[in-house]
């Protein structure tokens, strides 16, 4: 009986020790460092998500209620869009940069193309409030959910609270968007030893380690840095990156260093949305750096591919493509949850 009960008393141990390696509540890839992000104050829990997700994707959280955070962020192109260079928000206006791909975003420390937002719970509130996209104040999107008969009920199943607060409304968003793991693409598989590369993506992948893997690090593919990579001015959007919010000249130009995950779907690129193509980032890359005080020095030295080497280098970034993060039904529009609040 005492060696049933100690045998007992230690399942129960591992059973605790597992439950608290994984409080974040997502599935940390074995290739993944810790996540940065501090589960503990936003417990992840499937209602906080399925709540999340529904805020995602309603047009309620823009002044005209038209506008969504899916509109920028389509679950199909990596959770960015590839119709157009700049973001188009609220009455068509449009923006000033390139919807920036969501993925992995619990191991991210800043957030934009300039760092403006530190902390994913807030995150929201950047968009929502730009007059160029949602155009709203979150007191106003907290009095329009509160007056629908959906949003209470999921908020109480979230929170223990149908009272909507601000808060809530922020973290519930973080969450889903906490919850958006990419991490099966064929790399992922190779790195796993369960598929291996062909000659070309291996090859690929060598020339990759060797030019760009110092900014674009694995397993993520980005440093989480910011960069200046050696684009010219647009002197029509005259954007200087993360210099508007530091006011520092040594920051001017730098841009925070996007992941590579998914870049097969998360065209146009940079920025600005400049660039189509993945021959055209490479051709930029290999020949069209422009030289400036606050240039990265990776790229001091000139990178020299020939156009082979360039074709493998992309079906190498092709090995980066994660079908099962992009057709994922849990980060589908809920159609289930609005089909039903619309028959209540």
């Amino acid at each position: 009986m005492k060696k049933k009960l100690i045998l007992l008393s230690v399942v129960c141990m591992v059973i605790l020790a597992f439950r608290a390696a994984n409080d974040s509540g997502i599935k940390v890839p074995a290739n993944f460092p810790k996540p940065v992000y501090d589960f503990s104050k936003n417990p992840l829990t499937p209602d906080k998500v399925l709540l999340g997700r529904a805020l995602f994707y309603d047009p309620i959280l823009s002044r005209n209620n038209q506008i969504s955070c899916s509109s920028c962020h389509s679950q199909f192109s990596a959770f960015t869009h590839v119709d157009h260079a700049l973001s188009h928000g609220i009455e068509d206006k449009i923006g000033t940069r390139n919807s920036p791909a969501l993925m992995n975003l619990a191991w991210q420390k800043v957030f934009m193309w300039d760092g403006a937002v530190n902390h994913l719970d807030v995150q929201a509130l950047a968009p929502m409030s730009n007059p160029l996209e949602m155009d709203e104040n979150l007191a106003n999107v907290v009095s329009k959910l509160q007056a629908t008969k959906l949003y209470p009920k999921l908020f109480l199943n979230a929170f223990g609270d149908s009272v909507i607060t601000g808060e809530h409304t922020l973290k519930a968003i973080s969450q889903f968007m906490l919850s958006l793991v990419s991490s099966n693409s064929k790399y992922d598989s190779v790195m796993r030893k369960q598929a291996a590369f062909n000659d070309q993506e291996q090859n690929g992948y060598t020339l990759f380690k060797k030019n760009c893997a110092s900014c674009h690090k694995e397993p993520l593919f980005t440093n989480d840095e910011f960069k200046n990579n050696g684009l010219p001015l647009d002197t029509t959007l005259n954007d200087y990156g993360r210099f508007g919010i530091t006011k520092n000249p040594l920051d001017s130009f730098k841009f925070k260093v996007p992941t590579l995950r998914n870049i097969e779907f998360s065209y146009p690129y940079m920025h600005d949305g400049r660039f189509k193509k993945l021959s055209q980032v490479l051709n930029h890359y290999t020949a069209e750096i422009h030289q400036s005080q606050t240039l990265s020095p990776e790229l001091h030295k000139p990178i020299v591919l020939t156009s082979n080497e360039k074709v493998d280098i992309i079906a190498f970034l092709l090995t980066l493509s994660d079908k099962s993060f992009l057709f994922n039904p849990q980060y589908f529009y809920p159609k289930e949850i609005f089909s039903k609040a619309a028959k209540d």
